[in-house]
């Protein structure tokens, strides 16, 4: 069968491969599970990867099949799988227990350890293929009705587990109730994020670099979203404006950003990084003021990256309720369909070189 591949550490690699047919055996006690493949969105990882920025082949490989975000249907069951059953559609998460204690119970995306296993990324084969092999613990059940937007629920479950994650750090205050909050970079995350903190309440504004029309931003006007070009207004000014934020959600990829925002943030606020930047960029910052606000102002950083099951069931729990409160809007941030794995060269196109680009997706089977 074929597989979209890279090999780690040679940059533009990307090449189809062959891959033998994988069987529910291979996951031992009869807990195997086979999945075809449907639909597979990619992003600034795999183009990253691609690059040879990052990424490491599974042991006894040369090359590294990709992709991460991966939506499939069920085809066969092991003799021991309860959770599933042949025709459910499923989502399958990234990130795979290494040997810490947070591996062993299920916190596999809070290891402490320096090697981490990740689908389609580090050290272990990703999703864009045809059919791949998997043990039920690491399949979410997706409802019929959200088929259509499934491919998108990985990146959801980033966004879940770091305003989860916040407010479970803000129970210290017994009561917190933050009211405001902004959204830094309108791509597909930052649109997620703002969708999501929309339907949790919150005055949401959103920042990002483009000042003219476009697709994000009519996006974000349905949900009832502000905008800000950062080229027209600062961040901290905006604040100034219409803040105090309670919470800030990182999306950008440009690391500068996240100083900018510890200097927006409000007093008991929570700061959400999301970004993954690599390179060693270097940036001036009024650290002294910085780290006197966030000791008088209780204020609180945290990071959030390949998430556990936990946080892909809450994200199905959102995307239930966005296609009731904003019908269709999910749906629109599939921008660009790729027809078939053999089509990889445009896939890779599309992602490096249009700006119009929300999300690129390979449609390996019809459904």
């Amino acid at each position: 069968m074929k597989a979209i591949a890279v090999i780690p550490g040679q940059a533009d690699s990307i090449h189809l491969v062959d891959l033998p047919k994988p069987s529910v055996h291979e996951v031992p006690h009869g807990r195997g599970v086979l999945v075809q493949v449907l639909r597979v969105g990619v992003d600034g990882t795999d183009k990253e990867i691609n690059a040879a920025e990052y990424g490491e082949a599974p042991p006894g490989h040369e090359f590294l099949v990709i992709g991460h975000e991966c939506f499939g249907r069920v085809l066969e069951v092991g003799s021991h799988v309860t959770e599933c059953s042949p025709g459910d559609y499923v989502v399958p998460t990234v990130r795979r227990p290494g040997g810490s204690f947070y591996d062993q119970i299920g916190q596999y995306d809070m290891t402490v350890e320096d090697i981490y296993f990740e689908r389609g990324i580090n050290l272990r084969h990703g999703f864009l293929t045809e059919l791949f092999v998997e043990d039920p613990e690491y399949l979410v059940k997706v409802p019929k009705g959200l088929r259509d937007v499934a491919v998108l629920l990985e990146p959801m479950s980033i966004i879940q587990k770091g305003l989860i994650q916040a407010h479970e750090a803000q129970r210290r205050f017994k009561i917190w109730r933050p009211r405001k909050a902004a959204v830094l970079g309108a791509g597909t995350v930052g649109l997620l994020a703002a969708l999501s903190l929309k339907m949790k309440g919150f005055e949401v504004t959103s920042f990002g670099k483009q000042a003219g029309p476009s697709r994000n931003l009519d996006l974000l006007d349905e949900l009832g979203v502000r905008y800000i070009s950062t080229d027209d207004v600062s961040i901290r000014e905006a604040a100034k404006r219409f803040g105090p934020f309670d919470l800030m959600f990182e999306a950008t990829g440009y690391s500068p950003v996240a100083f900018e925002a510890m200097e927006s943030l409000g007093k008991n606020g929570v700061l959400i990084l999301a970004s993954v930047t690599g390179g060693d960029r270097q940036h001036a910052i009024p650290a002294d003021k910085i780290n006197l606000d966030f000791v008088l102002g209780n204020k609180l950083v945290v990071g959030t990256v390949n998430a556990n099951r936990e946080y892909f069931e809450a994200g199905v729990y959102d995307f239930a309720r966005a296609e009731l409160e904003f019908p269709g809007w999910l749906s629109k941030l599939l921008t660009h369909p790729v027809a078939g794995l053999e089509n990889y060269q445009a896939m890779m196109s599309m992602l490096t070189t249009d700006r119009s680009v929300i999300k690129v997706y390979v449609n390996v089977t019809p459904f």
